[in-house]
Parts: C-alpha cells; structure tokens; sequence
C-alpha cells in the first residue's frame, strides 16, 4: 500500500539534518469493468509529489512535472498531486516576473503532459489574469482537459513573505470527483483556517482534502500537526505535497504525507530529498469510518 522512490540529492540547511524524522474515457466510451483484486473496493491510486523547482524557469519546472508523472503512471496512479507555485517557484519577485495566463506557457504544457501520460494532475500554479495574479491550483483529468481550478483565499502575510504584495485572494472555495471519490482544493497557509476544510466537507461532500504547499521549515512541525489534524477532525483523506529545496532565503520542510480517514499515515516522504509517494484511497473507507464514529453528524449548529 505505501510507496515511495528516493533521490539522493539533499535538499535542507545542514543545520537542520537531523530533522528528518517522522464514466467515461477520453474518447467517449464507458469503460469496462475491471477485477478487484485489493482489500479497498472502488480504490484508486493518488500520488504526492514532493519536488524542488527552479525560480522562475517554468520550462524546466514543466519537465520535472513529465518526469514525475511518467513514474507516477507507471506505478499505477491515477491523480498525481504536486507543490504550490510549482511553475514559477516560491518567490515573489520571480513571480511577478514570471507569472502568466493558461492560455501559453506552463499550462498547456500541463495539458500536454497528463494527456501524453494519460494522468490527472493537480498542481499549484500562477495565474494571471488582467492586471491580477493569482496562486492557484488547477485540476487537469487524463484528458488533458481544465476541469476545476482554486485560487488560495488566505494569503499569507508575515516578514519577509508578503503574499498580498503579488497575489489577490480568491472568493470561493472549490472541489472536483474522481470515480466515486470528491476532492477538495487547499494551498499551504489555507492549513491553519480549519473552518474552510469542514464547509468543504459538510457543504460540498469531500471525502479527501488535497494540500499543495511551499511550507518553510521554521515550522515543520506545525506542518505535520495540522494535516494530521485535517484528517483526523474531518473523517477524511489528505494528500499533502510540500517543496524540498530553497527559494530566496526560505528552505522548505518536504514531510509530504497521504493520511487516511482513521488519522493512519499511509504514505510519508523524507524532509530533505525529492520523492514519489503513493497510496489507494477508497470512498467506502470514508464512508465506513464516518458511520462508525458520527462527530460530523454530532456537530451543535445551535451554537456555533
């Protein structure tokens, strides 16, 4: 069920070495029923890529994005999960300079390569539009084809990262399905409001909450806390992918994690190296460990 591959590069401050611990197809036609040969009934493969990225060079961003998911599919998965701000890296002046609209450059490519791949991807991205520039996340199906997009909501403002200098903030929150399995959007610093993941599951039935992110490692504990808790609170998968590497003077915590709807960590990557993790998720674990243990079902809307 766990899987990973390793890369050999480091990518931490030496000082904190010691810190790595812890239906239908695109064609039209329905497709046949395939056997089930694993305990998960209706399960499908997700992966987190945990990666390092090159500022403001999206083209060999974009290859790094084909090589992971061309291993990706050849581990059977089918939704690869990737960083926030993947295309650009994570530095606002890199992306003032090099933020652009999907309709060229780092978006198409993306299309390109989930359709080349036969793939869905979910990664984080720029996204100009007019005069705004917005940290989004797209979802592009095996298609190739934009099905759902988020802009982050909570942009985070604290010396020397100043997100409201370059971004502004999205008005809605969004979520998409996969066979019989709804997922929703989060980006990094969306982790600390947890009334934005429970209107997402109460409100537009998501079974498993996708967190994209360049997360520091200041705070790295914080990191593995709160998704853990997203799971655990929300009866609900998470798949979070997190950068490894520096960008500017911020070096990033990796520790991307799949956690299950019991809390269990089923797939976890290194703090300090590129890697692929992937795990099955199944809707009829969310549904079976929401009916045993109702806390959704018990919530007191009277009083809050």
């Amino acid at each position: 069920m766990i899987a990973s591959s390793r890369l050999r590069t480091f990518l931490v401050p030496p000082h904190f070495l010691s810190h790595d611990h812890f239906k239908k197809d695109c064609f039209g036609a329905t497709p046949k029923p395939t056997r089930k040969t694993h305990a998960l009934p209706s399960h499908m493969k997700i992966a987190a890529a945990q990666i390092s990225c090159s500022l403001g060079d999206s083209k060999s961003n974009l290859l790094k994005v084909r090589d992971f998911s061309a291993r990706a599919k050849e581990a059977g998965v089918e939704l690869i999960v990737f960083p926030e701000m993947t295309d650009t890296g994570y530095s606002m002046s890199a992306i003032r300079d090099h933020a652009s609209s999907w309709t060229s450059g780092f978006v198409p490519g993306l299309q390109e390569v989930a359709a080349k791949s036969s793939i869905a991807i979910v990664c984080g991205v720029s996204e100009k539009d007019g005069a705004s520039v917005y940290n989004s996340l797209v979802f592009v199906d095996r298609c190739g084809q934009i099905v759902a997009k988020y802009r982050k909501t909570h942009l985070y403002a604290v010396a020397p990262v100043e997100e409201q200098q370059c971004f502004v903030s999205g008005d809605t929150l969004g979520s998409f399905a996969m066979s019989d399995l709804r997922f929703g959007f989060s980006i990094c610093y969306d982790l600390r409001f947890p009334e934005m993941y429970r209107k997402l599951v109460v409100e537009q039935n998501v079974g498993a909450l996708i967190v994209s992110s360049a997360w520091p490692f200041p705070r790295i504990e914080h990191f593995r806390t709160l998704i853990l808790a997203r799971a655990i609170e929300n009866q609900s998968y998470v798949i979070a992918s997190n950068r490894v590497g520096k960008d500017d003077d911020l070096w990033f915590c990796g520790s991307s994690a799949i956690i299950d709807p019991r809390g269990l960590l089923i797939a976890s990557a290194s703090a300090d190296r590129e890697e692929l993790i992937h795990a099955d998720v199944s809707q009829e674990l969310v549904f079976g460990v929401r009916s045993r243990v109702k806390s959704l079902a018990h919530r007191r809307q009277d009083l809050y």
